[in-house]
């Protein structure tokens, strides 16, 4: 059988306020595209559907159309767990219905495997899937004066058992599989990711999740990776990148060939093309540099993080402008040159101090204009304070 796993599609989460829903659909129409290419008989989705418990309308109706182009009417195998971010009930609302269309949808966690028949190759997998196990779920478990030693120990321990009970259902004549939304021991993370561990008392061990499994197809971290371990256990990671900390990451699914008794799985990394890349611009040449790569059209379809190398404030025409000649510069990051900073406790001192004030108020904001009601403000607290120029208040003594 031919296994899709893919995770972590966080459906409704912007990047810094900007919607990613566009994205988000020429991901479903690729995964479609590609599952049927390779003529998928089962694919696993590990975790995190949604970016929070209570998604947009229009994400629901992405992923349920997604399921539906996925199941193909019944001919393709689903299961799906619910991640982190996930709200384990709305997972679970619709699996009566799914199930009909040989989807499976589990909120919360269980003790029994899943049995899932493949038509086109006769042959059966038995999957035992973990959605993501809360702190809360395990709090009688986890003691909150114990040390982070042996809360991991703990939780992963309540983890081995947990797989290991229905890892009992697994036979020579089936193909062996576990997912779970979890984070394991020597994976590497990313800014995106909401933490779900206490430093690292909910880390799980790899010798929890090796008990005789063909392939364990995990959700959570955002980088594709396979882990060292005794039984193949892979991350597939997102489909998007979420935060500028996945710049330059390349983005996949993961499809494993899988027969019964044919032993563990050769992970394949199915590369993506949907959506727009993050990039990081670093102009230390500052504006001159800048205005040059505009030019040019450089990263024309991509999100950027510009760090701007500057020797003076930027004024919010100039930041208007600059967004207005590349919509896809997301934030501006300015860094004054050293000679900038150098001069200023000196050659400020003989300014007025509202333009002190004004010239300070720009660098701390990148380049925002405080408004007259503002400075005026100022004036009128440092005067009470007895500011530069001014009389100390009586009976006060200057230190």
């Amino acid at each position: 059988m031919r296994i899709l796993h893919t995770a972590d599609w966080h459906f409704g989460r912007t990047l810094e306020g900007r919607s990613r829903q566009q994205e988000q659909e020429q991901f479903v129409d690729e995964l479609v595209r590609i599952a049927d290419d390779q003529q998928i008989d089962l694919v696993l989705m590990a975790g995190d559907v949604y970016d929070s418990v209570n998604p947009p309308a229009a994400s629901e109706k992405l992923f349920y159309e997604a399921m539906s182009r996925l199941a193909a009417g019944g001919r393709r195998r689903i299961a799906v767990i619910a991640g982190n971010h996930d709200n384990p009930d709305r997972i679970a609302a619709s699996a009566p219905l799914a199930g009909g269309h040989g989807i499976t949808l589990v909120g919360l966690p269980t003790a029994e495997p899943i049995a899932i028949d493949i038509t086109r190759t006769g042959e059966r997998a038995m999957l035992y899937a973990l959605p993501y196990p809360s702190e809360a779920r395990l709090a009688e478990l986890l003691s909150a004066d114990s040390d982070e030693a042996a809360l991991r120990l703990a939780y992963s321990e309540k983890i081995r058992g947990l797989v290991g009970k229905c890892s009992g259902a697994f036979k020579p004549e089936t193909v062996n599989l576990i997912m779970s939304h979890l984070y394991v021991l020597g994976g590497a993370e990313t800014d995106s990711e909401r933490p779900i561990q206490v430093g690292g008392a909910y880390t799980v061990d790899t010798g929890a999740l090796c008990v005789n499994a063909d392939y364990v197809a995990l959700g959570h971290l955002h980088r594709p990776q396979t882990l060292k371990a005794s039984s193949p256990i892979r991350y597939s990671g997102s489909p998007l990148g979420y935060s500028f900390s996945e710049a330059g990451q390349a983005k996949s699914v993961t499809i494993v060939d899988l027969k019964p008794g044919g032993g563990p799985a050769v992970p394949e990394e199915i590369f993506l093309s949907c959506g727009k890349p993050l990039v990081r611009w670093k102009a230390d040449g500052g504006i001159a540099q800048l205005h040059a790569w505009l030019d040019e059209g450089r990263d024309a379809n991509a999100w950027i993080d510009l760090e701007l190398h500057l020797d003076d404030s930027l004024s919010m025409e100039q930041i208007q402008s600059l967004r207005k000649s590349h919509g896809g510069i997301l934030t501006i990051r300015p860094v004054y040159r050293e000679q900038a900073t150098a001069y200023e406790p000196q050659a400020e001192k003989s300014l007025p101090l509202d333009e002190m004030f004004r010239r300070f108020y720009t660098r701390q904001t990148g380049g925002a204009e405080p408004e007259a009601e503002l400075i005026r403000l100022f004036l009128d607290l440092l005067q009470e304070e007895g500011g530069p120029g001014e009389a100390a208040p009586e009976g006060r003594k200057d230190e």
